[in-house]
């Protein structure tokens, strides 16, 4: 079933917020297209017999492909309506998967209720999905009015109206600079704390309004698209989640076992990056040592030496792959 935009500007959420001239017709909300799922599951070499931890499931692209290579899955994802819809798509998998909403920084508690003590591959795909994002009542979308809210657990208490209402300038500054690569945080973060003390934010246009006063329109980037993101990052603390999640699911991986990051964002790239190379040097040395000491966190070797990225084919049919990072990096013995 199709459903007529009719709100203008449209925006498309498979790629960068873009301005169009008049409204479009799309599917109604689904989860993104699968990215570099060919290079996932070449790279992730799953098998049968073994169980991998996709966590983040979102619609069960990804998931789907794992399966089909005869491995079974235990598939994450903190969204309950992601949940659902994987459900549906993976039915006929029968109990070859098993779905729970859970981050996937919990993903060894899971594990743990689950009696499974090893894992044989793990995969990570930090995007957003194009239902989250269109879907109006979750508080994503600068296009589309609703709640100021951002949770992708909504078991969960902050939200981004919050966060907004509640944090000091030099918080909100931060928060901007740093979450979102926003040049004008400060000023965006000024103009906030001034608004809301005649009329607090509470809905998602009133703050992109807000923010298209201090920052305008240049090209086809929707002025918000920085600021919301960070909002979004901090809401679902992410940054956090990734690095706890990294560390979870590494200490499951059986040995030759190998985990799998897709990432869009430069910060989550770098701690991808940098937990791979931390954890993937054998030894360690300072000048101050009389010798060389071996690397107490030494348990993985890179097999990505520098991220796989989509081909122009996959950027062409989808423009949201462009900013995708994939790397990888097996357990050792």
């Amino acid at each position: 079933m199709k459903a007529l935009l009719f709100e203008r500007p449209v925006w498309f959420a498979t790629g960068p917020l873009v301005w169009e001239e008049e409204p479009q017709e799309m599917e109604d909300f689904t989860y993104h297209q699968p990215v570099l799922a060919a290079e996932v599951v070449e790279l992730l070499t799953p098998h049968p017999g073994s169980v991998v931890v996709d966590g983040t499931v979102g619609g069960g692209g990804h998931t789907e492909m794992i399966l089909k290579t005869g491995a079974d899955v235990l598939a994450l994802d903190q969204d309950p309506e992601a949940i659902e819809q994987a459900r549906e798509e993976l039915a006929h998998f029968g109990g070859r998967v098993t779905l729970r909403q859970a981050n996937f920084r919990n993903a060894d508690k899971v594990l743990d209720e689950l009696g499974v003590q090893k894992i044989g591959g793990a995969l990570l795909d930090l995007g957003v999905s194009s239902r989250q994002l269109e879907n109006a009542t979750r508080g994503f979308s600068m296009m589309r009015n609703g709640p100021l809210d951002m949770r992708m657990d909504p078991r969960t208490t902050i939200t981004a109206a919050d966060i907004v209402n509640r944090s000091t300038e030099e918080a909100l500054t931060r928060l901007f600079r740093d979450l979102g690569e926003e040049p004008a945080a400060r000023r965006i973060a000024s103009l906030i704390v001034k608004m809301r003390k005649d009329s607090p934010f509470t809905e998602t246009l009133q703050l992109a309004r807000a923010i298209e006063k201090v920052v305008g329109r240049h090209g086809r980037r929707h002025p918000a698209t920085q600021t919301f993101q960070a909002l979004r990052m901090e809401v679902n603390d992410e940054l956090g989640a990734l690095e706890q999640g990294l560390r979870v699911l590494t200490a499951r991986l059986e040995p030759g076992a190998r985990i799998a990051v897709i990432t869009f964002h430069s910060l989550e790239d770098r701690i991808v990056k940098n937990f791979i190379r931390d954890h993937s040097r054998e030894w360690l040395d300072r000048p101050e040592w009389p010798e060389p000491r071996r690397n107490p966190e030494y348990d993985l070797r890179a097999i990505t030496s520098k991220p796989v990225e989509p081909g122009e084919n996959e950027q062409r049919l989808n423009p949201r792959s462009r900013s995708a990072k994939l790397r990888v990096a097996e357990k050792v013995g």
